[in-house]
């Protein structure tokens, strides 16, 4: 989940100014995206002038380099050491395919004279509208120009990682919907053929296969054994019978198979009641230990929001979990209880928590037929969040940020659960329930509102809203 992007660097020209500029910046750059944990593609410098490119023919040498090294980069870093050309870098990088950073160096005041300035400034806007005209996606911060050895620019190249790691895993996402939805949930209805058009593909599994290959699982198997081994050290399963472990252990078994069989980044699963009544079980823990190790798990079927668990995860380099917009916060606007039976991975909670039955579902299955909760309490820190749906064939997301607080919560509340802080949440409850979304909600730890919304809009050309900011 942490493994930065690997990066391409395009250095533009202009062939008036001074080589020295050039050679300047291929000795700095490719030093600074190393040293921030990216591996750099980089064209000799003997390819074209100065490994750099000004005129199309010299493009044409790049976007060969590119070809060759085709699937080996997830972005391209065009940095402009001087003013650049527009029409070498439309001919290198028309079919790059993946996104685009402007980086231009800015000009010193005691270095303006003819050998020395660089009019980069000036210089991107040229870039920058050509690239316009081509329709080819790019991506520009602030500041216009920028020195590679800045805070800022670390700033900039942090969040270019983060929206180039969305693009690349939202390119062919397999998401696994293992049993129908659950008639009562209408809210999680889903479109295939929409989410197929934005390159995601649902592969379907019957729930009876799923608890078939469970029950003729062998404990004797190596799978079945390490399986138990992770589990037990994952939670704390005091006073949970031993049937109960052993059917949680064979469906861990028995989900890790179709995940590696079918080649699955997320899952989203039918949790209840069949589990419960033909298992005695509750799946919670295990989908918490594959968002915890980086296979994305949903609750009761919601694929839309696996999904979006699968951008706030590339995004922060940390697990995300489903939950549900569940319970005001006393007379707090902007708080309120974010909650589920317990699939939160353990990297999001205070500790690893302990196994419980679904003390909701026990009403209607019966006691000790629905172990597999896990309690426990969300860890403080800064959030995101969103989800998903699609109207009319397309695909709309909303995001926001906030943060989990320390606020108490009643000691007889189950699950895991935490008090979220947000902003204008009143605002956002309305976007919510006025738009047609669900009653989840996907998070993930840190603030990355920005990188999300620029990688699904303008890469993956999702329509994105932020009612935060409305």
């Amino acid at each position: 989940m942490t493994k930065k992007s690997r990066l391409a660097l395009y250095f533009g020209n202009r062939g008036f100014f001074p080589a020295s500029l050039q050679a300047e910046a291929r000795a700095e750059l490719p030093g600074v995206l190393e040293a921030a944990g990216h591996e750099v593609l980089m064209l000799d410098a003997e390819a074209t002038r100065y490994g750099a490119v000004e005129t199309p023919q010299e493009g044409q040498i790049f976007a060969n380099f590119l070809r060759q090294n085709q699937g080996k980069y997830d972005g391209v870093v065009l940095s402009l050491p001087n003013f650049g050309d527009e029409n070498g870098a439309v001919a290198a990088l028309k079919e790059s395919g993946v996104p685009i950073l402007l980086q231009a160096y800015p000009d010193d005041f005691d270095r303006m004279g003819p050998a020395l300035r660089r009019d980069a400034f000036c210089g991107k806007f040229s870039i920058m509208d050509v690239f316009y005209q081509h329709n080819l996606k790019f991506t520009a911060l602030k500041p216009h120009v920028v020195s590679p050895s800045s805070e800022r620019f670390k700033a900039n190249l942090d969040h270019f990682d983060r929206l180039c790691r969305v693009v690349k895993g939202f390119r062919h996402l397999v998401v696994g919907a293992i049993g129908a939805r659950t008639s009562a949930f209408k809210t999680v209805r889903y479109d295939e053929v929409a989410l197929q058009r934005a390159d995601i593909t649902v592969e379907t599994f019957d729930l009876s296969m799923v608890i078939a290959r469970v029950k003729e699982l062998s404990s004797d198997g190596k799978a079945y054994k390490a399986k138990m081994e992770v589990l037990k050290d994952y939670t704390s399963w005091e006073g949970v019978p031993e049937a109960a472990l052993n059917n949680i252990t064979r469906l861990g078994v028995v989900l890790d198979e179709l995940i590696a069989e079918n080649q699955m980044d997320a899952i989203a699963l039918r949790c209840w009641i069949e589990l419960q009544q033909q298992l005695g079980i509750s799946p919670c823990v295990l989908m918490g230990l594959l968002n915890n190790t980086g296979t994305i798990a949903a609750c009761e079927v919601d694929i839309y929001n696996a999904v979006v668990m699968a951008g706030l995860s590339l995004a922060s380099g940390q697990p995300a979990t489903v939950l549900d917009w569940n319970n005001n916060y006393g007379e707090e606007d902007n708080k309120c209880i974010l909650f589920h039976c317990g699939p939160v991975p353990r990297e999001l909670m205070t500790d690893k928590g302990h196994i419980s039955e679904h003390l909701i579902l026990a009403n209607s299955v019966g006691k000790n037929n629905s172990f597999g909760c896990v309690v426990g309490r969300i860890a403080p820190s800064d959030l995101t969040f969103g989800s998903m749906m699609t109207d009319s064939g397309k695909v709309k997301i909303f995001l926001g940020d906030g943060r989990f607080t320390e606020d108490p919560i009643p000691g007889n509340f189950f699950g895991a659960a935490g008090v979220a802080e947000i902003d204008k949440l009143q605002d956002v409850l309305l976007h919510v329930g006025m738009n047609g979304y669900r009653h989840h909600v996907s998070v993930t730890a840190g603030h990355h509102v920005a990188p999300l919304k620029e990688a699904f809009e303008k890469y993956l050309g999702f329509e994105v809203s932020v009612p935060q900011a409305e």
